[in-house]
């Protein structure tokens, strides 16, 4: 589960450079509590998921307590690690009201399931946040009817998926089948002990996009960005010039785009970069991972720029490479260090945002689809 959830193109720039650059969000967790942001405390967890070494989890203080922002994985280890956070931060764990998750990663949303049990706290999400059990039915059940919420949202996988038969699935979500028959090996191999992984606690409260939020005394905005994963919710202050990014901007490394997802995953997380970069007023960008930033826009123009030299390569590749299956083309993009499931995912996604644009061609095969991009 984690290799496939990686917030990764960690490692996307070795493809290119000679040397491998240390990278903030591979650092392991402090121990070191720092005000980031007024009324904000970043508590860092550690992490082995995905190759990252923390996630920054965010306490917001206001009249009634503490929202806690990305509480960590669903680990032992995780918890203890907070619980010492809160400890030294000088904040008891009934005070915690509530906790925001801004997308369906373990490593974001794992925490929660514990907080909700041990003081009734509320869970803030997007209206588009569901549980990765519902999406690779593993539990061999059916799908749950969609949410009111979520009937708006034409077009998504989830919608999709409840309503389409396999061989539709395959040939919408290309890779989608194969990527939830591995998962369900990993657990029949022992490989996934704990099916909690892949489980998300239910949201109590649910925004959607430019919905005002209280936090902390004072209004947020939410900010929908899908594009990492499809539920993706920033958290925008105009008060305090503050944005919580969540994965959607990272400092130092690109995130990672799946690819199995449907339709041009790619073009909308390009889309939401130029939209998180016109919120004015923004003077400090608080990531999952990684330190907090400022010049918002110039960090979404180099994830950008990075994308477009990733498509270039496979258009570079083009006549050496011909009609290939997507982990061939991976290796226009990724170091032999790098090649996997993640690579080939992400791979998929900058293949089908060229298909979609009408500059690469698909057809199927007995192990999925093959692609050719026009030189």
């Amino acid at each position: 589960m984690g290799e496939q959830h990686d917030h990764a193109g960690h490692s996307h720039s070795d493809a290119v450079a000679p040397v491998r650059v240390p990278r903030q969000e591979q650092e392991d967790a402090s121990t070191e509590i720092i005000e980031v942001a007024r009324g904000i405390l970043r508590l860092q967890l550690p992490t082995d998921f995905t190759g990252l070494g923390h996630v920054n989890t965010y306490a917001i203080e206001d009249s009634r307590g503490f929202t806690l922002v990305d509480p960590g994985l669903p680990t032992d280890a995780s918890w203890e690690a907070l619980q010492v956070r809160l400890r030294d931060a000088g904040i008891p764990l009934k005070r915690v009201h509530t906790t925001y998750i801004t997308h369906s990663h373990p490593d974001h949303f794992g925490g929660a399931h514990r907080l909700v049990e041990e003081c009734n706290a509320e869970v803030l999400t997007s209206t588009m946040f569901r549980k990765w059990t519902d999406l690779l039915d593993l539990e061999e059940t059916p799908l749950e009817p969609l949410d009111p919420a979520d009937a708006t949202e034409a077009g998504t996988i989830l919608d999709a998926i409840s309503n389409t038969d396999e061989e539709d699935m395959e040939q919408q979500f290309p890779g989608f089948k194969a990527f939830r028959n591995r998962i369900r090996e990993a657990i029949a191999d022992g490989r996934i002990e704990e099916l909690s992984w892949m489980k998300a606690p239910r949201p109590t409260i649910v925004v959607n996009d430019a919905e005002v939020v209280r936090l902390g005394d004072r209004d947020w905005v939410a900010v929908f960005t899908p594009g990492h994963t499809h539920d993706h919710l920033c958290m925008w202050s105009p008060e305090d010039g503050v944005l919580l990014s969540g994965d959607h901007v990272l400092p130092t490394i690109t995130p990672h785009i799946a690819g199995f997802m449907g339709g041009d995953p790619l073009s909308n997380y390009l889309l939401n970069l130029d939209k998180v970069a016109a919120l004015e007023g923004i003077t400090q960008v608080l990531p999952a991972h990684g330190h907090p930033f400022g010049n918002l826009a110039g960090r979404c123009q180099e994830i950008k720029d990075h994308h477009a030299t990733r498509l270039q390569f496979l258009v570079d590749a083009a006549d050496e490479t011909g009609w290939a299956a997507v982990p061939k083309w991976s290796e226009s993009l990724f170091s032999v260090r790098s090649r996997g499931p993640m690579a080939d995912s992400e791979t998929a996604a900058h293949l089908e945002h060229l298909r979609l644009a009408g500059k690469a061609e698909r057809r199927p095969t007995e192990d999925g689809f093959e692609y050719r991009v026009e030189h």
